[in-house]
């Protein structure tokens, strides 16, 4: 069994195993030309169970050939231009190559003595986006797993910040947009907060949060003995990429002495954009950033990082361990990750971002990211002008929420059973991928638009698609109802 582990004497085995892996995915990709096969679970489930996981098989290359049958064949491929579902992105090919580096070398980025030059890579890489962001030179922070870890951290930081004795918690509020992600509620349970700790702050027709509603909330806070723990903005909302109006949320926070934290996840790309960093405007004031490299970035997940104003903020998620990293180390200023972290293990997912920028630069990836939104622009002329389709909100980043109207059809609920149908229908088909969400109590269709390969003749013909399964399902309730 030792011929199986990397080291010296396997470098050879090692290199032709994986250029095997690489070679069948490559391959793979190449034959692809829908972006899900359509299998259902019901028909693919019984495929992965009969698989007896105690009679291996011994080979590589017969792993190979299974995988294909249980999950190569039937993945949901985001690099095609015709995936316009969720905030999935296509990965540029020097951040997989970092991937590869990373795997094989299997640096734990939590101490010094586990990783040295990649803890190196990784401030290096925190300092240059608190850079971009313009925190300051107090700024510091952390790579993680995702979005909804960083704004977990960013809030349990801010409670931290808060003073509060543990017996008035349920006093704290959180005050945050109605589109806001869901990890906001999300923390405030797992941080023990009471059941009313999130305060949701009504949206314009832009769909970004009324600051004025925000200052009420605030004053209503101070009158009912509450504390208003954090106000948390939102860079993107993950349904209509919505930018909330930062300079003017900031601006109530330094008033009421709360804590600004923004959830920049998707809207982060545009750190790097040369024609489109100014609809950040006031994210340099906030306390705390959340970014998802692994969104706008075209980066494999996971990789994500939250930015703080003040370093010593992250002490609040500092716990010394004498066999890790004990007292004395930080005394000698032995740069240990951990230090910062609500992980301890935690992979080098900071390589594949130092790889795409050394090959790239940022400038490449603003491209990329401007594609998408300029792509998005056009898709939002398509649906206005097309009287099958309502859209909600001019798109500021790359997503588009409409939903079909069919002629002749005026029960709400009627059109939000098609609009569902049309997406699972669609789905099964496999010839592309949308999103859903709901506007107010009613069914909305959604393309998320991260891939630049996507075309407005893409966009074009899976809103055919669309009005096709939405205009036969019309038909089928008909016949079925006569």
């Amino acid at each position: 069994m030792r011929s199986h582990l990397l080291n010296t004497t396997t470098a050879e085995h090692y290199r032709h195993t994986v250029s095997a892996g690489v070679e069948r995915v490559a391959v793979t990709l190449a034959a692809t030309e829908r972006p899900f096969s359509g299998i259902g679970v019901d028909e693919l489930s019984p495929v992965v169970d009969a698989i007896d996981l105690d009679r291996p098989l011994g080979d590589a290359a017969a792993a190979l050939d299974e995988l294909g049958e249980v999950y190569l064949r039937d993945a949901v491929y985001f690099h095609h231009p015709r995936y316009l579902g969720h905030l999935n992105c296509p990965v540029v090919i020097p951040a997989l190559l970092g991937e590869a580096v990373l795997s094989a070398i299997n640096s734990s980025l939590d101490t010094w003595d586990q990783s040295a030059g990649g803890t190196l890579i990784e401030r290096r890489l925190i300092d240059w986006t608190t850079e971009r962001i313009g925190l300051g030179p107090a700024a510091d922070g952390i790579f993680t797993s995702g979005g909804t870890q960083s704004n977990l951290q960013a809030l349990l930081l801010a409670r931290e910040e808060a003073k509060i004795r543990p017996e008035h918690l349920t006093r704290l509020r959180i005050l945050t947009s109605e589109c806001s992600h869901f990890s906001v509620q999300k923390s405030a349970k797992l941080l023990g907060l009471g059941p009313d700790a999130v305060v949701s702050i009504p949206v314009d027709r832009d769909k970004r949060m009324r600051t004025v509603a925000l200052a009420r909330a605030l004053e209503r806070c101070a009158a009912e003995g509450t504390v208003p723990m954090a106000v948390v903005a939102t860079a993107g909302t993950t349904d209509f990429g919505s930018i909330d109006p930062l300079p003017e949320i900031a601006a109530l926070c330094e008033q009421f002495a709360v804590w600004m934290h923004v959830d920049a996840a998707y809207g982060c790309g545009l750190l790097a954009s040369r024609v489109r960093g100014g609809l950040l405007e006031g994210i340099a004031r906030a306390d705390s950033v959340t970014v998802d490299y692994h969104k706008s970035f075209f980066q494999p997940v996971s990789s994500s990082a939250l930015l703080v104003r003040d370093r010593a903020a992250l002490r609040h998620a500092t716990y010394h361990a004498e066999y890790l990293n004990p007292r004395r180390m930080a005394e000698e200023r032995i740069p240990n990750q951990v230090d910062k972290s609500l992980q301890t293990t935690r992979r080098f997912d900071a390589l594949k971002l130092w790889m795409t920028l050394r090959v790239m630069g940022a400038d490449g990836i603003g491209e990329l990211f401007d594609e998408v939104c300029d792509l998005a622009a056009e898709g939002w002329r398509l649906l206005v002008a097309d009287p099958r389709f309502d859209v909600v909100v001019e798109p500021r980043l790359s997503t588009l929420v409409f939903r079909y109207i069919p002629p002749g059809v005026t029960s709400p609920d009627e059109i939000d059973r098609a609009n569902l149908h049309a997406r699972k229908a669609l789905f099964a088909s496999g010839e592309a991928v949308v999103a859903g969400t709901k506007v107010g109590e009613r069914q909305y269709l959604k393309f998320t638009l991260l891939n630049p390969g996507t075309t407005v003749h893409d966009i074009a013909a899976v809103l055919d698609l669309i009005s096709g399964h939405a205009e036969k399902y019309l038909g089928d309730s008909v016949d079925r109802a006569s």
